[in-house]
């Protein structure tokens, strides 16, 4: 649910950007969706980082 929210934040920055208009309260919302996000799934930015160089890639 979280990212359906996330997402559909995003396409309405995009238009804003698209059409020059300020955006300050969507990226605010943003900003505090990815801290929900994160807090909830119990991953930080440089853990998802170091999860993405680092994992093993079973098909090989």
């Amino acid at each position: 649910m979280l990212e359906k929210e996330l997402q559909k934040i995003n396409k309405a920055i995009d238009v804003k950007i698209m059409r020059g208009e300020n955006y300050k309260k969507e990226a605010r919302d943003h900003r505090l969706m990815l801290r929900r996000l994160n807090y909830l799934t119990g991953k930080t930015l440089s853990q998802k980082i170091i999860h993405m160089f680092f994992r093993k890639n079973i098909y090989a």
